[in-house]
């Protein structure tokens, strides 16, 4: 199968791309090497240090044999979008490039309008790209479970079916999500499902949770082939925050009463429900949505999870909370779809163990502290520019 990694110079673009590859599969990259530019804008970079693009595929090449075609530009130029596709001709289309942080989109004005400008205008080129070049490639596009928010009700897997005057209905789920990056992901699912429909497109929208973890059995390989380990309070994750903090011997920084609960999923697990998702491809004209998560987690919970496994003295502190979000709240989602494709999850606790703890302590010499603080409030967003 030809697949077409978009993105692919990113924390996940990268070891899906390499994973694919090794599974067997002819696979083309594609990034505009905006994620190395938001690390220079915001004077930060990976706890782990990752080579240029073009050194990666280098060393994929000699380690591994194997060869991954590359495409350098931006989804958001037409012409470019559907240039890519045409000439690699692909079977099927990962999507992960697209601005991904939360807090990113929520810093002022302008980075709310470069986030849904970016994702949105960069799906919608891909969409018609697929629609001009063939139809019949299965788009394979990343979401998220804050797409969602909290419902007070279970959330079911893209679709909910109702009954209202007597009337019933099959429709996607209701979203609420969080963030002006969480809304761009919600106007790309309308918009893909809306190809599906009308054009009789494939896609696949994979709701995912919060992923953790850095090393695959491919990145592991060589140092050079290594992807990102992001902790700073922009692009990096809660779970990947507490593991530093606990090496560093520093409290465990919690925002708010700690009681909102998230989803998570291994980075393992996460290359292969690519891979399950390309390799049992949409029907035409379905919109098919799967919530990729494993477990959930309270995140005072995921704290003290870090805590008790970690051998050492660790401590948890409480911050006030920067978001605008629920905190207490009823969560329970099904996740049946790729499990039922062949999933076997990764657990958080033995990933602590085997990888995260050793991953930074090998770089603890990397760590800036100042990054760990909270330094976006999204009712700050609203602030004139100045203030």
């Amino acid at each position: 199968m030809r697949i077409l990694v978009l993105g692919a110079d990113g924390y996940l673009g990268w070891p899906t791309a390499l994973h694919l590859s090794a599974a067997g599969h002819e696979i083309g990259v594609l990034d505009n090497l905006a994620r190395r530019g938001y690390d220079r804008e915001l004077g930060v970079e990976s706890l782990v240090p990752i080579e240029s693009f073009e050194d990666r595929i280098s060393a994929w090449r000699e380690i591994s044999g194997l060869n991954l075609e590359s495409y350098v530009g931006d989804l958001t130029d037409a012409a470019f979008t559907t240039g890519a596709v045409r000439d690699f001709r692909p079977d099927a289309i990962v999507h992960f490039a697209e601005q991904r942080a939360a807090p990113y989109s929520m810093i002022d004005q302008a980075h709310a309008v470069y986030t849904q400008t970016n994702n949105v205008v960069g799906t919608l080129n891909l969409l018609y790209a697929i629609a001009e070049v063939d139809p019949d490639i299965h788009l394979v596009k990343l979401g998220t479970m804050g797409e969602y928010g909290t419902p007070n009700i279970d959330i079911e897997e893209g679709w909910l079916e109702i009954t209202h005057n007597g009337r019933t209905d099959r429709m996607l789920y209701p979203k609420k999500p969080g963030s002006f990056y969480h809304l761009s992901k919600v106007h790309d699912s309308n918009n893909i499902e809306f190809a599906c429909r009308v054009w009789g497109l494939r896609a696949t929208d994979l709701n995912q949770g919060i992923v953790y973890g850095q090393s695959t059995d491919q990145t592991a390989q060589d140092a050079r082939l290594a992807t990102r380990f992001d902790y700073d309070a922009v692009f990096g994750t809660v779970l990947n925050r507490f593991v530093i903090q606990a090496v560093l011997g520093r409290p465990l920084t919690v925002y708010g009463d700690g009681s909102q609960t998230r989803g998570m999923i291994e980075i393992r697990d996460t290359v292969e429900c690519i891979r399950l998702a390309c390799e049992n491809p949409a029907a035409v004209g379905e919109f098919r949505v799967f919530n990729q998560m494993t477990e959930s987690f309270r995140i005072e919970e995921m704290a003290k999870t870090v805590a008790e496994v970690y051998p050492g003295d660790v401590e948890v502190e409480h911050l006030e909370n920067p978001r605008v979000e629920q905190e207490e709240h009823y969560y329970n989602v099904v996740h049946s779809g790729l499990p039922d494709l062949g999933l076997k999850p990764h657990l958080l606790s033995n990933t602590l163990i085997e990888s995260l703890f050793p991953i930074v302590a090998q770089y603890t010499g990397r760590v800036d502290l100042a990054a760990l603080l909270p330094n976006v409030r999204w009712r700050g967003a609203l602030k004139p520019q100045g203030e």
